[in-house]
């Protein structure tokens, strides 16, 4: 943990002057990693909400958070039990302060401006397992970064005065035509899904593929390689 903490340069990474401290994101990470106790774990969370990740007192979350998650991810799994506890309570309110404000967005491997909560929530569930076996904390956050869902176009097909795109559906689709962000060759476009009920279930997918219809697209518009995020996350999950 301590080599992945070193590893980055948190001066290098945005967020706002007057909140967001770099300094305090090392400091506050390697106090967290090697936390023996209750004391020592509330001071390295102090560092790390009060400027480092998050700015609790305005509720602003940096993309830092997003870099650290796989940080704070191995301390709830390695770490003294009150390091992973805060570690969680961290993920917690990132992913709590970002729905707020989608305008912070972060680079990803799969598009280049993703809304910070979305890039959060996808971290999250690559690291399910370790979450749901936390518990009822752990279950929780994975129930909120449900919320924002994403989905991958492998194939499209012009139907209507739309298109059916085919693809994978990470998190929870909502139902009914949601308001969404169409990401594809570096642009964002606005547009309304619904989920494409006469396409599936096929016997022959995966429970994750799933076909979304996209009202008004044109098919340029939304050829693979695309990524639809929820326009309009939710605020969380119903156990709040």
């Amino acid at each position: 943990m301590l080599e992945a903490i070193d590893a980055v340069n948190w001066g290098d990474l945005p967020g706002p002057r007057d909140l967001y401290e770099s300094d305090r994101v090392a400091t506050g990470l390697r106090a967290l990693a090697t936390a023996k106790g209750l004391v020592q774990a509330a001071g390295a969370g102090s560092l790390l909400a009060g400027g480092g990740l998050v700015h609790d007192h305005s509720g602003a979350v940096f993309p830092a958070a997003v870099t650290a998650v796989p940080i704070l991810l191995a301390i709830v799994r390695d770490g003294h039990p009150d390091a992973g506890a805060t570690a969680l309570g961290l993920l917690d309110d990132a992913l709590a302060f970002a729905v707020c404000d989608r305008r912070t967005r972060v680079a990803t491997s799969y598009a280049e401006a993703v809304p910070i909560c979305c890039a959060l929530a996808d971290h999250l569930r690559h690291h399910a397992g370790l979450l749901a076996a936390y518990g009822a904390e752990g279950r929780r956050l994975l129930a909120d970064a449900a919320h924002h869902w994403r989905f991958d176009v492998q194939e499209a097909v012009a139907e209507g005065d739309g298109v059916a795109a085919f693809g994978v559906l990470a998190g929870r689709f909502p139902g009914g035509t949601q308001p969404a962000e169409l990401h594809r060759a570096g642009h964002v476009t606005p547009l309304a899904v619904q989920v494409a009920p006469h396409y599936y279930p096929l016997s022959d997918r995966s429970p994750d593929e799933a076909c979304l219809r996209i009202d008004g697209a044109r098919l340029d518009e939304v050829a693979p390689p695309a990524a639809l995020f929820p326009g309009r996350c939710g605020s969380g999950s119903a156990d709040r």
